[in-house]
């Protein structure tokens, strides 16, 4: 039977690569956008190309009516929705004396209620066909503490808490729960997050050399949404090329 999966922030960097591994598994794809409407489109265009289906939806994740729509939206297309990819997120550099209440709320809706508010919209769907597949991508942030992006780092830190909560919830019911835990990979995002560019990073600090390619965490995340993973679940996966062993 073919799956299907909802993907949020799935028009670039990891979300993307997310999205195209899936497909390549054979997995009818949904994918999320919070702006960019025409990158979206693009990876839509680029997975039907390869002769598989995918659709993509506008999604504000701090709200719960848009989260229970962007999911009758993809059962409507597609049917039932085996798997969940939690990727969508927002990233700030601040010094801890400088983020108000603002950017905390912000952080937090958008890292952790949202990705909580899909698991709980989602997780009867899934228990009531007795087989589902959920990844939270987290982030060696929520690991090792944040220097000067705490909120974020608070927000990773839970939502490896949410995914261990939920597999030991549902693991009974087929539905696994895992999380992974990237440290730093080549996006748009961690540019602008980290103000840096990336190909003047030293890598002393990174065991392996580099940093991460999107391909590469997304072929871990395929693997954990496929049968060949259903032994696996409250995991937190690590992919920083040695930055944390734990």
């Amino acid at each position: 039977m073919t799956k299907n999966a909802i993907i949020t922030g799935g028009s670039r960097g990891i979300g993307k690569a997310i999205a195209l591994a899936m497909a390549k598994a054979g997995v009818n794809v949904v994918l999320t956008y919070q702006k960019n409407k025409s990158k979206a489109l693009a990876v839509v265009k680029e997975i039907e190309k390869s002769g598989h289906k995918a659709m993509c939806v506008k999604l504000n994740q701090k709200n719960r009516e848009d989260i229970r729509r962007v999911i009758r939206d993809a059962r409507k297309r597609f049917g039932e929705i085996n798997i969940l990819v939690n990727n969508a997120a927002v990233a700030q550099k601040k010094p801890l004396e400088m983020i108000n209440d603002k950017d905390w709320d912000n952080v937090l809706a958008i890292n952790l209620r949202g990705p909580f508010i899909f698991c709980q919209e989602i997780l009867p769907y899934m228990k009531k066909q007795g087989w589902g597949r959920i990844v939270n991508i987290s982030s060696i942030g929520g690991q090792w503490g944040g220097m000067n992006q705490i909120h974020y780092a608070a927000a990773k830190a839970g939502l490896i808490n949410l995914t261990k909560s939920v597999a030991k919830l549902y693991s009974k019911y087929g539905i696994t729960s895992n999380a992974v835990a990237p440290g730093l990979v080549a996006t748009d995002m961690t540019t602008r997050a980290l103000k840096i560019d990336i190909k003047k990073i030293k890598f002393e600090h990174i065991p392996i050399g580099r940093i991460a390619i999107p391909e590469e965490i997304a072929g871990v995340v395929a693997f954990l949404c496929s049968e060949e993973a259903s032994y696996i679940t409250g995991q937190t996966i690590n992919i920083n090329g040695g930055m944390l062993f734990n």
